[in-house]
């Protein structure tokens, strides 16, 4: 039988909607669902595996073994997927579940000889089982169910992480195994105002062009001329209004040539006002506060390197949030060219939880590179 690994961490993610950027640390999970977090690490683990399933076909599907540990740390998902599993680790499943059980568990279902380890998880899981494997060279993917996700071991989304399982498992069209980055954000940069990330390690990732992710590049000094250019035209097409502006250097930049001071990794919401400095009606808002204000524009900048524009560390501008909004007609890119031009016209990325709206956000939209200046540029599931 052809035999695949699953690990889930059952609390990543967890903190994108309720605005905590992580659930790293023995609290945040426990405060994320007294904040009315709702899992969703398992659901997109059953997600890719069932892609993978579609993919294998009928007859390859009753040849796939499931090597996996119990409960929520990756046998619920398997079930929901509706394959065969074959349980090697237990501990941790009825309870709360810590790094140490994510790094036994990778270390149960490798020794069963594996063909290929998915994860559930985000950085700080990929992490975990960079520590777990050590010297052992088993190929690897994840599947994106934390927050921020800078490293270039993920699939773009769960149903990608299934593409590629299936076509490693196939070998089909010659995939080979690449050395991809695993990376954390760095908080001492954080706190100097820069967002980057820090180099872990390595592991073997199948590599597949455009479903597997690239790693996140670091915060660059961003022209003043182009930001002061993009908040202008982002002024003029508002008026008076409200603009939900979503995490990142491009759009605290563009906050302040505004006149307002928003946060750099979280969710900020400002009242324009024509001839007078916006005012700032939501910091590091949640998804219910974001909901409650009303009628917005969303602004969002794409994840340098990575193109990624929803669903990376913007959780809590989740489906029903830009439903609210208004959808596209709502929603404004924007982008230096330099920026743009980085991409090597590589998609902009979506993957908000819903492949229905990630559909409908598809296609080309304008992307807002200065003043009266944009670029038609595609956005892609």
């Amino acid at each position: 039988m052809t035999r695949i690994g699953l690990v889930v961490n059952p609390v990543a993610g967890l903190g994108g909607r309720v605005g905590l950027g992580g659930t790293d640390g023995p609290d945040r999970p426990r405060v994320a669902l007294s904040l009315g977090a709702r899992p969703q690490a398992g659901a997109r683990a059953a997600a890719a595996l069932g892609e993978l399933a579609a993919r294998a076909g009928e007859s390859a599907r009753d040849g796939l073994l499931v090597v996996t540990a119990a409960g929520r740390l990756g046998a619920d998902s398997v079930a929901a997927a509706g394959l065969a599993d074959r349980i090697v680790y237990a501990a941790g499943a009825g309870r709360d579940t810590t790094a140490a059980d994510t790094a036994a568990a990778v270390r149960a279902v490798v020794a069963e000889g594996v063909d290929l380890l998915l994860f559930a998880g985000g950085d700080g899981t990929a992490r975990d089982v960079l520590g777990a494997l050590g010297d052992v060279r088993c190929p690897v993917l994840g599947v994106p169910t934390g927050v921020k996700m800078h490293s270039a071991v993920f699939a773009v989304g769960p149903r990608a992480a299934g593409e590629v399982a299936a076509a490693w498992l196939g070998r089909t069209g010659g995939v080979r195994l690449r050395d991809a980055e695993v990376m954390d954000r760095d908080e001492d940069a954080l706190d100097q105002g820069r967002v980057t990330s820090r180099l872990h390690g390595w592991l073997p990732v199948p590599d597949v062009p455009v479903r597997v992710q690239q790693r996140k590049a670091g915060s660059t000094t961003v022209s003043p001329e182009a930001v002061g250019g993009i908040a202008a035209e982002v002024a003029e097409r508002i008026g008076e209004g409200l603009l939900v502006l979503g995490p990142g250097s491009t759009t605290r930049a563009v906050a302040a040539a505004l006149g307002a001071d928003i946060s750099l990794t979280g969710v900020d919401a400002l009242a324009l006002r024509p001839g007078r400095p916006p005012r700032v009606v939501a910091r590091d808002a949640r998804e219910d506060t974001l909901l409650a204000l009303g009628p917005a524009r969303i602004a969002l900048s794409p994840i340098g390197g990575q193109g990624f524009l929803l669903g990376r560390g913007n959780q809590q501008i989740s489906p029903r949030v830009l439903r609210a909004a208004g959808g596209r007609e709502h929603l404004l890119v924007l982008c230096t060219e330099a920026k743009l031009a980085a991409l090597g016209g590589r998609p902009l990325l979506l993957d908000t939880g819903d492949d229905a709206l990630d559909a409908e956000l598809s296609g080309h939209l304008p992307v807002i590179t200065g003043r009266r200046r944009t670029s038609l540029y595609r956005l892609a599931m």
